[in-house]
């Protein structure tokens, strides 16, 4: 009998590993390295396939938290993607995952990108229902467990933060909407959209937005997208997502607004603020806010160092008044501290 016998005496198991080689489609714009969004799809899915198996019911994503790429991911690397059961609630799973990538010829995995899903399970009656208690075994047990704990009053708070906030077309700040109909190739086992999927909907919306952005600020002809020093803005990419909380389904056929705006600047950063709405076709104008998000995007050099970006001075009430909530929120984030990757790949 092993030590992790005790968090199994239900039969089910609290970890999964899925390993696969990335596509060209998991590419981002400018072919360097694998989309933000592609990565994010990957999380949900190990996530997901945890949770489920855990609970023996069909599960929803609720939240992801803290999803910080700490490097880029090559095109066609090997890819591991680890997700292990760290805390439960009555009717919830906290799942950590951890997302490392290797060269085909080497098979040494590298940990790339940490972060925390709740999922909750649901009866055939469309409500939650309680799930297995899960308890923890090993030292890394112990101290995922302890993380997961101390993260849900932080994570309480940013999220009464955000959905304290309005959005409304009183706003000069750069925008990009993506709007389409949630296709039948993206259903889920609820017949709704995956959650991976909306968050790559939310990566696309925010690097169409930040790339413009930076493009425009670069000080060169529209027609190159280079900088003097060499940063090129058809590269702007995702290296954080954050308070990525569900609030709803995407109903396949419903129309789909994915809306990016940049709410703050720093001298190498673009932080953005992304919502996704959707509606019935037949009454666009009666939309329902599905997902809410905070990213941050930078330009890499040739270097892969973050080159200076344009900076954004709101001056309308509306746009000043969110630039201080995100001020607010990342001030939060730094009490929250990162999940070690080492520490999520110990037995």
């Amino acid at each position: 009998m092993n030590a992790a016998t005790p968090t199994r005496a239900a039969g089910r198991d609290d970890r999964i590993t899925l390993r696969f080689m990335a596509v060209p489609s998991d590419t981002a714009a400018g072919g360097r390295s694998v989309a933000a969004g592609s990565v994010m799809e990957w999380i949900d899915k190990a996530g997901y396939a945890c949770a489920v198996g855990w609970a023996g019911a069909y599960c929803v994503t609720a939240y992801v938290g803290n999803v910080r790429h700490r490097r880029p991911i090559a095109p066609g690397s090997l890819i591991e993607v680890q997700a292990r059961i760290v805390y439960t609630g009555r009717t919830s799973m906290h799942v950590v995952v951890t997302v490392s990538s290797a060269r085909v010829n080497e098979r040494a995995y590298t940990p790339a990108t940490t972060c925390i899903l709740v999922f909750v399970a649901k009866g055939e009656d469309g409500r939650p229902t309680e799930v297995p208690a899960w308890e923890p075994v090993s030292r890394s047990d112990h101290k995922l467990a302890d993380g997961a704990i101390e993260r849900i009053e932080s994570r309480a708070e940013i999220k009464r933060l955000m959905l304290a906030q309005e959005y409304t077309d009183a706003s000069a700040a750069p925008r990009t909407t993506l709007r389409f109909l949630a296709p039948p190739g993206v259903v889920n086992f609820g017949g709704k959209a995956h959650g991976g999927t909306v968050m790559r909907w939310i990566d696309e919306a925010d690097y169409a937005c930040a790339a413009a952005w930076a493009k425009d600020g670069l000080g060169t002809p529209r027609s190159s997208a280079l900088d003097p020093a060499g940063a090129d803005a058809s590269t702007a990419v995702g290296v954080y997502s954050g308070g990525i909380h569900f609030f709803a389904p995407v109903v396949i056929g419903h129309l789909v607004d994915v809306d990016a705006r940049i709410v703050y600047t720093s001298r190498h950063s673009m932080h953005l603020s992304t919502q996704v709405w959707t509606a019935d076709p037949r009454t666009p104008a009666e939309r329902m806010l599905t997902t809410q998000c905070l990213s941050v995007f930078v330009v890499p050099g040739p270097d892969g160092v973050a080159r200076p970006v344009p900076q954004w001075s709101p001056e309308l009430p509306e746009d000043v008044r969110l630039q201080e909530h995100v001020r607010e929120i990342m001030s939060l984030r730094e009490e929250i501290p990162p999940i070690a990757a080492s520490l999520t790949l110990e037995p």
